[in-house]
């Protein structure tokens, strides 16, 4: 039944025959899971092929298989979360653990999980009771199961005083996220009766919430229609309504997209568009922050189609092995120094009471040198006094020597000051020099484009006044034409009226041939009835009368002589 339902929701051939083969020489006991395992490592794992079953069934037969025995939520129906949540939390849990048999989770993913739920609650996880939690484990076993987690969510610990639809809907959404990898979605910010949490992170935000309403334009009509929107790393979907029965359509997204904004306008705001290869979508937010979030959210799944990464959470879960590795081999480098810190504390005591001893041997030696040292000290002050005699004798003369210095510079300064001013009023003098015979060339080519432009200004007048001439000219001619077209109307309305009035003659005539007709058609068919009677009594006139040769021969040569006669007449009548 296991291997039947395995093929099933793998969608492998059945090969109930392989299964016998396998098992003929062991067919008397039970099957290990050590047995079972070559079997199904050979005929239905090799043959997976990489999308061709749906992993939501393969998860619900796992689940199946394995809660019935494993999975005790309280009998009286009094448990946090419900049967379907809990499979749902089940696949997380498979998510996010550890790649080894038996799957664990360690307490970082642990919080990282129950933290995604309570953000989705907008409720704060309290971290100090999940560490007292943790605590209780046996030394050494921090990580939990499967099992040991849903019985941690059911305790009621973490998710206390929350309605159980609001859990549900909580589980929903980061399985949406982490499982499905739905990358965007619109929340209100009092979901769930509670109140809105801090501004997050508008790049945690790209990649934490899964889908929403978005107002859409049209490609053919290039009306707005509103739209529910689900974006995954591949592709931006859209539906008539978040139920998502009634699939509208989707935007496959690959590096070569892009998002921008758009300016307001048709009486949406807070717009942008997403190009691709062959279109450009236009949609419209409702508000600036939500244009943000699902810009960033777009442009985190193009960067993921970019980079050729399928799932963000598998990305983002191997980043977190990855610091928690880096961080374990902190801490074990960490406590490593620790212990060649202590090896060296233990040294340094050892050469501490060495010192000691030399110590005691130095203060004796420093009792001789410091009585030594009182007899240079002397020596050295009586030398120390004579020399700041000399030195404030040098001090002195210095001090009048820097005076004489500072009178003969200030001198000199006076004098490059005055040799400055007299350049610059010599620059002076030649800048006006040149302004002013700048100033009289302007004047002359201003006269000469003023005298230019009062000619050109007359020419124009004249090329005006003419035009204005023989527009008067046209006018007039138009109003000529005009008028004759007028009167050319008026005779094709007089000869339309006549062709009207013979129009109407000629169907009187028509009608009146056509009465002409019918009754000639009357009298050739009376002229028709009489030919066959005069045919019938010529005929009965044309039987010969006998006996008798002579008599037969003259009634033959009679009535040979009238059959021309009747010939002819059946022409005419014709």
């Amino acid at each position: 039944v296991l291997s039947h339902n395995l093929y099933t929701v793998l969608c492998i051939p059945h090969d109930p025959v392989a299964l016998e083969e396998h098992f003929r020489d062991d067919d008397d006991g039970p099957v290990s899971s050590q047995g079972y395992m070559p079997y199904l490592n050979k005929y239905i794992l090799d043959k997976v092929e990489e999308g061709a079953f749906v992993k939501e069934n393969f998860d619900e037969l796992c689940w199946t298989l394995t809660a019935k025995k494993n999975y005790k939520p309280d009998r009286n129906g009094n448990s946090v979360v419900s049967h379907q949540d809990a499979f749902k939390l089940w696949c997380l849990f498979n998510f996010l653990s550890e790649d080894k048999y038996p799957l664990v989770m360690v307490p970082d993913e642990v919080e990282y999980l129950l933290k995604k739920i309570c953000t989705a609650m907008n409720v704060e996880l309290n971290c100090c009771e999940l560490d007292d939690y943790l605590s209780q484990e046996p030394q050494g076993q921090e990580e939990l199961t499967v099992w040991q987690f849903l019985d941690m969510v059911n305790s009621g610990r973490f998710l206390q005083g929350i309605e159980q639809e609001a859990i549900s809907m909580a589980v929903e959404e980061v399985y949406q996220e982490v499982i499905e990898d739905v990358l965007k979605q619109a929340r209100s910010p009092h979901v769930l009766g509670h109140e809105p949490c801090p501004a997050p992170n508008p790049v945690l935000i790209s990649i934490s919430r899964v889908q929403g309403y978005l107002w859409k334009r049209g490609q053919l009509r290039r009306n707005w229609s509103e739209r529910w929107f689900m974006l995954k790393p591949s592709v931006l979907s859209y539906y008539m309504s978040e139920e998502r029965k009634e699939k509208k359509g989707s935007i496959a997204l690959d590096k070569h997209c892009c998002v921008e904004v758009l300016p307001d306008r048709d009486g949406k705001r807070c717009m942008f568009c997403v190009k691709t290869s062959s279109r450009t979508y236009e949609m419209s937010a409702s508000d600036t922050r939500q244009r943000q979030e699902w810009m960033l959210a777009i442009q985190t799944a193009i960067r993921l189609q970019a980079e050729g990464k399928k799932s963000l959470h598998k990305d983002l879960k191997q980043k977190r092995r990855e610091q928690r590795e880096q961080r374990d081999q902190r801490k074990a480098a960490k406590e490593e120094e620790m212990q060649r810190l202590k090896q060296l504390q233990e040294e340094k005591e050892r050469k501490l009471q060495e010192l000691e001893l030399l110590k005691e041997a130095q203060r004796q030696a420093e009792i001789l040198l410091q009585e030594e040292e009182q007899r240079r000290r002397q020596q050295h002050e009586e030398m120390q006094r004579t020399l700041e005699i000399q030195l404030q004798e040098a001090e002195q003369a210095r001090a009048s020597m820097q005076a004489e210095m500072v009178l003969k510079e200030a001198e000199a300064e006076r004098q490059r000051k005055r040799i400055l001013e007299l350049e610059a009023m010599q620059e002076r003098l030649q800048e006006a020099l040149q302004q002013e015979v700048k100033a009289r060339q302007d004047e002359e080519a201003v006269r000469y484009a003023q005298a230019r432009l009062l000619a050109e200004e007359e020419e124009k007048l004249k090329q005006l006044m003419k035009l204005k001439e023989e527009q008067e000219e046209y006018i007039i001619k138009t109003q000529r034409e005009k008028q004759v077209l007028k009167q050319e109307m008026e005779n094709k309305n007089k000869y339309l009226e006549e062709a009207q009035k013979q129009l109407e003659e000629v169907r009187v005539n028509r009608q009146r041939v056509d009465q002409d007709v019918m009754a000639a058609q009357r009298k050739l068919r009376q002229a028709s009835t009489n030919v066959k009677h005069w045919n019938v009594q010529m005929n009965r006139l044309m039987h010969p009368i006998g006996p008798g040769d002579k008599r037969t021969n003259v009634s033959g040569g009679v009535f040979a002589g009238y059959q021309p006669l009747l010939s002819q007449r059946d022409s005419s009548l014709k």
